[in-house]
């Protein structure tokens, strides 16, 4: 019995066992890229009946190229890196993991708000350079009574919701996809965008990134915003304009803001964002623990293995493939 090629377009992976587990019943083999070209992802995948893919962009031009490709699993939450309607088009499924790392990257959106509002690092610095000064970090305001603005309603959103009113936040949000019951549900009052700017005293972002959302926190948004506001991105890099935020923060248009992505990762040496005491910076960790890797690998390989095996995939992106 001949083996089944599976191509790995690029990996983050330390190792491969929980994918390889999941696969070990179909007899595959595993060919990887040796670098996220196209030239170099369709040298290993052009035979390949599956594709995984990290960061890779699978542009049309790779897509046209997978000569026998059923499957093309993504690591990830979103799936803006893959020409989805090119692989509908060549009757390709893609899946992916829309749960995975829900619970990393909520507490990692209301741990960056917290720390903000409490200014913590800021008060560590001040601390550890020799100042015991508690005037030096006023006003801080309390946390209950506040409201969050959330940008986008999605299952990361969610999650902060009752992480954010178990602190006595009141939540309101901005999502035109999300429907009615959803708000009632999670008694989150739903707001247009411009309202969220103007009433949210902290903003977490939790939107995809689009042509019509790319630098969506520009400085016409930054203006609409309270003086003290916070901002909270998670997200997406490019939702935020840098220079925009930046110039914001040296105007006291906003009060402060965490960003675990950017525009550009890892970003220069001399980035205006280096520096400031009422910026925090993570290196895009928020969707980070050992837990939620495993939970990728495994959730992604199993429908991998699915669509593969003949059956439909828990996790379809593009399910209309099945009905071409």
């Amino acid at each position: 019995m001949s083996k089944i090629l599976v191509a790995i377009a690029d990996t983050v992976f330390p190792n491969w066992e929980p994918a390889e587990k999941v696969l070990a019943d179909l007899n595959v083999s595993l060919e990887r890229s040796e670098n996220p070209s196209e030239e170099a992802i369709l040298s290993v995948a052009r035979d390949a009946e599956a594709l995984f893919v990290t960061y890779a962009q699978i542009t049309a031009e790779v897509i046209n190229g997978l000569e026998k490709c059923k499957v093309i699993g993504r690591f990830g939450v979103g799936t803006d890196n893959i020409d989805i309607e090119a692989a509908t088009e060549a009757g390709i499924v893609v899946t992916y993991a829309p749960l995975y790392c829900l619970d990393e990257v909520s507490d990692h959106a209301m741990t960056t708000l917290l720390a903000l509002a409490r200014k913590i690092p800021f008060s560590n610095q001040m601390v550890h350079n020799g100042r015991w000064e508690m005037p030096a970090v006023v006003p801080i305001r309390r946390l209950k009574g506040r409201t969050l603005g959330l940008v986008g309603l999605g299952n990361i959103a969610q999650a902060v919701v009752g992480k954010a009113q178990a602190f006595g936040i009141k939540t309101i949000a901005a999502d035109p996809y999300a429907p009615d019951d959803l708000f009632t549900k999670m008694n989150t009052q739903k707001v247009e965008l411009e309202e969220l700017y103007e009433k949210s005293d902290y903003i977490s972002v939790h939107a995809p990134l689009t042509p019509e959302t790319q630098n969506m926190f520009s400085t016409e948004a930054f203006r609409k915003m309270k003086n003290d506001a916070l901002l909270i991105n998670t997200s997406r890099g490019p939702l935020v304009d840098i220079d925009a935020l930046v110039e914001a923060l040296e105007k006291g248009e906003i009060g402060g803001a965490a960003l675990d992505v950017l525009p550009q990762e890892p970003p220069s040496s001399d980035s205006p964002l280096f520096g400031r005491e009422d910026l925090i910076l993570t290196p895009h960790t928020g969707f980070y623990s050992e837990d939620a890797l495993l939970d990728l690998q495994t959730t992604v390989a199993k429908d991998v293995a699915a669509v593969l095996n003949g059956a439909k995939p828990k996790f379809p992106v593009n399910p209309d493939v099945f009905t071409k």
